[in-house]
């Protein structure tokens, strides 16, 4: 699990396809990241949970499988490029952000951005089918980085979208200020949302026979 707050920016310093290019090897510079860091520890690269595969000094590699690259902007990477990195929070560790799970639900894309004085504003478009768990001073995953919304289109819009609002320190720690519109941002909702759904959509249903009622089952 991670809180979206950025530890640091690396940078992709190689990126080797496997065999049948369904596949690859991400080997990141991370000089804070990479200290302590243990084979089979999970990492956030731009939001994406990922796994250590070997680390050389401030050199970490990840395997990444087809699905992540298609599905999430780390498909877009290349060498030179910026990422936000994030290590797992510990147990009893603080939780500055939001519960972040590392499991990117869409990617989005810049709309609009502009400057507020001593902040910024940015408007995201997201896929239809995310719009529903956004929701105003709710949190979203933004490239991992835990944001608090504060605006939203209205329900059912054909273009939907939300805006944050961000201060000078998210925008360089993070590298959101470097980001031009049309640029794609990887999404995460919060995973409450999701669950919420999940289980309203399971009370509303109707029961088979022979189902146990809740709070009945294997345990007892």
């Amino acid at each position: 699990m991670f809180t979206g707050i950025i530890a640091e920016r690396g940078r992709i310093r190689e990126i080797r396809p496997t065999a049948g290019n369904d596949s690859a090897v991400l080997v990141v510079e991370a000089a804070r990241t990479a200290e302590g860091l243990e084979l089979g520890a999970s990492l956030a690269v731009d939001g994406v949970c990922l796994t250590a595969t070997a680390v050389d000094g401030q050199l970490v590699s990840i395997d990444v499988m087809g699905e992540t690259l298609s599905r999430t902007t780390i498909g877009a990477l290349q060498a030179g490029s910026a990422v936000n990195l994030e290590r797992c929070v510990p147990a009893g560790g603080r939780l500055d952000g939001h519960v972040v799970q590392g499991h990117v639900d869409g990617v989005g894309v810049l709309l609009e951005r502009e400057n507020q004085g001593n902040w910024d504003r940015l408007r995201f478009g997201v896929p239809v089918q995310l719009a529903r768990y956004i929701a105003e001073k709710g949190s979203i995953a933004v490239d991992g980085v835990s944001l608090t919304v504060t605006a939203v289109s209205v329900p059912h819009a054909p273009e939907p979208w939300f805006e944050v609002g961000l201060i000078p320190t998210t925008l360089t720690a993070t590298g959101l200020g470097e980001k031009a519109v049309g640029h794609p941002v990887n999404l995460e909702v919060d995973v409450l949302a999701k669950y919420t759904e999940r289980l309203l959509a399971f009370s509303a249903a109707p029961v088979a026979p022979g189902t146990p009622a809740s709070g009945d089952g294997a345990s007892q």
